[in-house]
């Protein structure tokens, strides 16, 4: 976006003449000492004089997902930024210094601060450069463009376009509390699924199989009846044939062997 604004098209930085009250008001900063009184009603004066700009220059950036507020408070930090640092020495225009800095701000904002997950800025910055070639690219194409085109047009790898292309989702983050269309009453949130118990214990079961068909035929019988069957030590003593207690000692036999399996893996 291009920061030089006409002089016509621009709020002033001051009420008054500015070749009269600018740079009084700049050589008091730079004059007096930083604990004067004076000098910290000079500046004052100045930032009040340049928040019209301030807000003219953040009312551009609206409409990309900060509250307007929001803005006027990051462009006014970029005007107290241009206050302090400004040299009249260097016989710029204050108003040439100041809005390029306050853009500055802007901009470092919705860079720095503005996407839901941070993002390299590598990638925020080819995210940005695609966004404004798809438009022209289409036009001249007459159809949308593709990965190589966008490509080709910016001189960049197809992997670093999808990946370019795959991040702008991150800058907007969606509410859960988002109302569902077609739903009354229904938020996101209610239609999400939870963990799967059965999903999380994929790896240990796939860890334990090779293990349980190690293990004699009798003790796979056994852990099959209790753990699958939920039969009691008892009933499982009166299925096989033996007493309860030789069930309950090739239970814990089993037991052992399986743990000290999954352990050394």
């Amino acid at each position: 976006m291009n920061v030089a604004l006409d002089r016509a098209h621009r709020p002033s930085l001051f009420s008054g003449d500015p070749d009269e009250r600018v740079p009084i008001l700049l050589a008091s900063i730079c004059a007096l000492a930083p604990g004067d009184p004076a000098r910290a009603e000079a500046r004052a004066e100045l930032i009040n004089l340049g928040r019209p700009l301030a807000a003219y220059l953040a009312r551009r950036y609206r409409n990309r997902g900060e509250p307007l507020d929001d803005l006027v408070q990051i462009a006014t930090v970029g005007l107290i930024k241009a206050v302090d640092a400004f040299d009249p020495q260097r016989g710029v225009p204050f108003g040439n210094y100041a809005v390029p800095t306050i853009v500055g701000e802007i901009k470092r904002h919705f860079r720095d601060k503005g996407w839901a997950l941070r993002v390299p800025r590598r990638l925020q910055e080819l995210r940005m450069r695609i966004s404004r070639e798809a438009g022209p690219l289409a036009q001249r194409l007459g159809r949308s463009p593709t990965v190589a085109d966008l490509a080709a047009g910016l001189g960049e790898r197809e992997e670093d376009i999808i990946a370019g292309l795959a991040c702008a989702p991150a800058y907007r983050a969606l509410s859960l509390q988002v109302a569902l269309h077609g739903a009354e009453g229904a938020e996101l949130m209610d239609v999400l699924g939870g963990a799967d118990p059965l999903l999380e214990g994929v790896e240990q079961r796939e860890a334990l199989r090779p293990l349980i068909a190690s293990l004699p035929e009798r003790e796979q019988r056994i852990l099959r009846m209790r753990f699958f069957a939920n039969m009691t030590q008892a009933q499982i003593a009166a299925e096989t044939g033996i007493s309860q207690m030789h069930v309950s000692r090739l239970l814990g036999h089993s037991l052992r062997v399986l743990r000290e399996g999954l352990l050394a893996d």
